[in-house]
């Protein structure tokens, strides 16, 4: 278990120890980040002020985004890209925060990708009270989740591209993984936007007007974000239909070429068949010129069928 306590607000940023931050009253704000496995030691370093509730949210193993009031604090989860890859059906990873005045305790079973840039304001002086720190990953979790969102427009426009010009070999695959991850993100990303609008609603003193400004922000990106996913989902579905009806009519006209060729073919067995039965009487059997009236015969018989196909207008593409 990672676990980092630092006192913000109060001249620079400093680090202290996990016990002496849960113990902090002074002025400024402490921020105790614990992060990968081992929430079990949270209530050790989280001190005594965590209310059952919210401690059971920062250690609920499954979330999902939500804001809720608890007193004068509030329980923000969120959910964001990763800072490293993982093969995870969740796709996002969740960072859950207790907030309130003058502390903030926040969990991450994994890196989060937003974190860093969270630091680096910090460092900056950018970030001074618990509403800054939220403001600041609610930021940076919708900025580096929407290129990820765009990408997925752009893979889908390519596949739209491809089936136009009936490429369409590769692209079921393509166009599958496209929709599921949509509708992983979005399972997510939604929540994120109510969270988010709820908690600029919240009139916390620790939250000023301009974290609110930065927040509803936030939340009208990742809205927008919901949108394009949205609209990515049913995307792929009808794209994913347009590919079927696609499919299903190459095999109707490749279905249609065989039949032909089979229909031309079958008059002209029968023929080479009567004629190449081992029985005496087969006329002109004996006759210089009956091989290529014969092969002139069943020609003819060809191009009738191919006549009569096209007079009924089957050989349409």
């Amino acid at each position: 278990m990672a676990c980092t306590a630092l006192l913000v607000g109060d001249g620079p940023v400093r680090p202290l120890s996990p016990a002496e931050g849960a113990s902090y009253s002074g002025p400024g704000f402490v921020w105790i980040h614990l992060e990968d496995a081992g929430l079990d030691e949270l209530p050790s370093v989280a001190g005594a002020d965590i209310p059952e509730v919210a401690l059971n949210a920062l250690t609920a193993t499954e979330t999902r985004p939500r804001c809720d009031r608890i007193e004068d604090g509030a329980i923000v989860n969120l959910r964001g890209p990763a800072a490293v890859a993982i093969e995870n059906s969740d796709r996002l990873v969740s960072i859950r925060m207790w907030v309130r005045r003058g502390k903030v305790n926040s969990v991450t079973r994994l890196p989060l990708a937003a974190t860093e840039a969270v630091m680096r304001d910090m460092q900056a002086g950018k970030i001074v009270d618990p509403g800054d720190l939220v403001a600041a990953f609610a930021r940076e979790i919708s900025k580096k989740l929407d290129p990820e969102v765009a990408d997925l427009g752009d893979t889908l426009d390519d596949c739209e591209t491809q089936l136009e010009a009936r490429n369409i070999y590769k692209l079921r695959g393509s166009i599958t993984s496209i929709r599921s991850e949509a509708i992983a993100f979005r399972r997510f990303v939604a929540p994120d936007r109510d969270a988010l609008q709820a908690l600029a609603q919240m009139d916390f003193d620790w939250l000023a007007e301009d974290d609110r400004l930065h927040i509803r922000e936030a939340a009208d990106r990742f809205a927008r974000m919901a949108e394009e996913l949205e609209a990515v989902r049913e995307r792929s579905a009808l794209l994913h239909e347009q590919l079927t009806d696609l499919r299903a009519e190459q095999v109707d006209q490749r279905s249609l070429w065989i039949s032909i060729v089979a229909f031309i073919f079958l008059p002209l067995t029968f023929v080479t068949g009567l004629l190449g039965m081992n029985v005496a009487g087969i006329p002109f059997a004996h006759a210089p010129w009956a091989f290529w009236g014969v092969v002139l015969f069943c020609l003819v018989m060809g191009l009738a069928v191919l006549a009569w196909f096209s007079w009924r207008h089957w050989l349409r593409q």
